[in-house]
């Protein structure tokens, strides 16, 4: 209890000193960001997330295509068996 009550206090504590004299600026993550960018530390990551975007739409496409053409070959094939299993009428139905 008396460790947990130490850690705790020390925790409020440290929390307290960090942020006594702290401006609101100082926890603006933008100007470090905007560094790394302007540094072109970041290039190779949005260049593979602008890249990612055309892939995800051609693989939708895609995907589309395949869908339409299993569903025609599916009623193709469907038809087919269809013709084979029905009886043809006779000719002489009495």
């Amino acid at each position: 209890a008396v460790f947990g009550a130490v850690g705790a206090y020390a925790a409020g504590c440290s929390l307290l000193y960090l942020t006594c004299d702290a401006d609101l600026a100082d926890f603006d993550p933008r100007p470090a960001v905007r560094r790394v960018v302007d540094a072109g530390r970041l290039d190779a990551v949005l260049v593979r997330v602008a890249n990612a975007r055309f892939d995800v739409r051609e693989l939708a496409a895609e995907t589309r295509l395949y869908a339409a053409l299993s569903l025609r070959d599916t009623a193709i094939t469907a038809t087919a068996l269809l013709a084979l299993l029905v009886p043809a009428p006779s000719e002489s139905v009495r």
